[in-house]
């Protein structure tokens, strides 16, 4: 396997916007070749099957949505609460909203893990390890809410992303708005 590490973030993001405008079925070391504007066979001398193309996916695909430093650091010196709690969520759906190609290619992978199991075995352990994360951080934050209320964050952001990357059934609400709204529903004070 190739070692260059510029280069396969370079092909995996390719696949990333390929991925987002084709689909699944759209995404091969063809099109990604294509994508990349690379000799035909370089994104197979990275990742040499569909497995390792789409693990490599997922792995850019969190490197480009992960939190910053800064912004942990941030959150790390303040004291635990629901505005906190809020104000996490409003990165999350932040992160999530900046980078639309790669939320649309995480959502593409999804929905096609649903009825392809060579997707969902690479996937399924990667949003579990996701959402591990996320009830890490929120415990070592002393944040309000436990795993329930995690799940059901995650399952409401995932929803208000989705809403907001494709066809808005609400497009005069603010986007803090409803996180106001998911965190007073959810969370007790």
């Amino acid at each position: 396997m190739a070692k260059n590490d510029a280069r396969r973030n370079a092909l995996a993001d390719a696949g990333i916007a390929v991925l987002a405008r084709e689909g699944s079925r759209g995404l091969t070391h063809r099109a990604i070749d294509k994508e990349a504007g690379v000799p035909t066979g370089t994104t197979a001398n990275y990742f040499r099957s569909r497995d390792a193309l789409i693990t490599g996916l997922f792995e850019r695909i969190g490197a480009r949505l992960a939190p910053t430093q800064e912004d942990l650091d941030r959150r790390a010196g303040q004291q635990p609460s629901r505005a906190l709690f809020a104000d996490y969520l409003r990165d999350i759906v932040r992160r999530l909203s900046a980078e639309p190609e790669v939320t649309r290619a995480l959502f593409e992978l999804r929905l096609g893990a649903g009825h392809r199991p060579e997707l969902a075995r690479v996937l399924g352990p990667w949003l579990r390890a996701g959402f591990e994360g996320d009830l890490a951080f929120n415990e070592s934050a002393g944040l309000p809410g436990g795993r329930q209320e995690i799940a059901l964050f995650r399952y409401a952001i995932d929803g208000l992303l989705f809403d907001r990357l494709t066809i808005s059934i609400d497009l005069d609400t603010p986007t803090d708005e409803v996180i106001d709204a998911l965190v007073s529903g959810l969370l007790p004070e």
